[in-house]
Parts: structure tokens; sequence; C-alpha cells
């Protein structure tokens, strides 16, 4: 019927209880519009033709799936968007939804799409090599925290929904998988400048062993460093405390 293509990180979800948790969860939270990235063999897409008053589509880069999706689900006519979910526009006006299983091997990409869409896209349910989905939800102090986990939390608030066991795919990953929510947060954390704002992140966790003094020597002045917040790691400062660092900006 279909193929499993490694290249393109493919574990098709098969656990129809799992399917149904996640559908659940995207329920918890209105919305009009739902992008679904990666439907693959239509584990979750079957669910998602059962919504009511939905405007629903669902992007997939692999031909076979497509035609496979097309004959099994007829209604998904005019609904698919046959390309990489990397490189497609927006796929609607005003706020949408994101709902997938995603690709684990493109997952941060697709996470970095995400938040250059972070004005339209208000909720994101999706599904995680779990070692990710603790990243992204991860706070200050912990080792896994990192860019990912500063970056999205900046814009969206992350709940860890649940784990779920290799066994539920076909074929089994080697690793076990999690579903986080992102949502859109009501109240923006102030910064000065974006783009430096990610500078600062990116630079201070590329050499997270040193001191924010030594990380960030050459982004800030010297007099600016000798202030004893750039004592700390970047694993030790919180979202807001990147963010107040733009304010720095000379």
């Amino acid at each position: 019927m279909y193929t499993h293509k490694k290249s393109l990180g493919q574990h098709f979800l098969r656990d129809e209880n799992i399917c149904r948790k996640i559908i659940a969860a995207v329920q918890e939270r209105s919305f009009s519009q739902l992008l679904e990235v990666g439907p693959g063999a239509g584990a979750l897409t079957k669910y998602i033709l059962q919504l009511k008053g939905v405007d629903f589509k669902a992007v997939e880069l692999d031909d076979e799936k497509v035609q496979y999706l097309l004959t099994t689900y007829p209604a998904l006519y005019g609904k698919i968007i046959h390309q990489s979910f990397l490189a497609i526009e927006r796929p609607f006006s005003g706020s949408f939804t994101i709902i997938g299983n995603f690709p684990y091997n493109i997952s941060s990409q697709i996470l970095f799409k995400i938040l250059d869409w972070k004005d339209e896209v208000e909720c994101v349910i999706g599904m995680f090599q779990k070692e990710v989905g603790r990243r992204i939800a991860s706070r200050e102090g912990n080792k896994v925290y990192g860019v990912t986990s500063v970056l999205v939390q900046a814009f969206f608030d992350v709940e860890y929904l649940f784990e779920v066991n290799e066994q539920s795919f076909t074929p089994p990953p080697k690793v076990k998988s999690s579903v986080i929510r992102l949502v859109r947060r009501k109240e923006s954390i102030e910064m000065k400048d974006e783009k430096f704002f990610v500078q600062v992140v990116k630079t201070a966790f590329n050499q997270r062993r040193k001191t924010l003094r030594n990380a960030l020597k050459g982004v800030f002045d010297a007099t600016m460093l000798e202030d004893k917040l750039f004592n700390k790691r970047a694993e030790e400062l919180s979202v807001q405390e990147f963010a107040d660092l733009t304010f720095r900006k000379i």
C-alpha cells in the first residue's frame, strides 16, 4: 500500500489511543484553521477530517503518501500542499494551529519555521523525539536547557503533555517520543531587538561551559561585561534575563 522512507524520517503512528489523545489535546483550544505537518498514512488525518467547522490543510512532501492519502481520503482533494513544510509559504491568512507527528530529522528546523510565523501560529501540538521535547520545555538550570528552549519559550508557553512508546509506530524508532503543546504567549516578553536577542542566545550557548563574560565578549563591550550577571553561564539565565540583555545593546 505504501513504503516507509528512512531518508524522510518516516515513522508512522499506529496507536489509535495516542492518535485520539493528540486530537483531544488540539480540541482543548478553539481554532478555525488547522495545518497538519507530515500526515504520512493519515493516522491523525482521518480524525481531523471529522472535525466540524475547521479549514484544514495538510503539507506532505512524499509523492507516494500524497497519492495514498488522496485515494484513501477523497475529502483531502484540494487540501494537500505537496511540498516540504520548510519550503511553503504561510498557508492561511490570520491565526492558525499546527499539528503533526514531525519527522525527527528536521524537527528543530520545523520549530524555527514556526517561530518565523509566531504572530500567526496560536497553538502547536507536535510529536517530537523525547529528548527534543524535554529540551523545548526545560527551564534554566537544567542541563538540556539551550537555544531551542529560550527561543521557543520567548514566544510560546510550553506544556510537556505525554510520552509515547516506540511500539506505537511503524517502523518503531530507536528512541522514545513525546507530545508537547506550544501556545502563543498572551503577553510578549519585552526585548529591544529580536535579531540581537537570537544572536545573544545562540552565541551564549555556543560556548555554554564558559561564563557569559567570556562567551559574549565579542557582543558586549568590556565595561558592560563587568556586571556580575556575566559571571553566570548561559544555562543559568532565564528567558526574561536573555531578553533583558537586548536593552544593553550599544
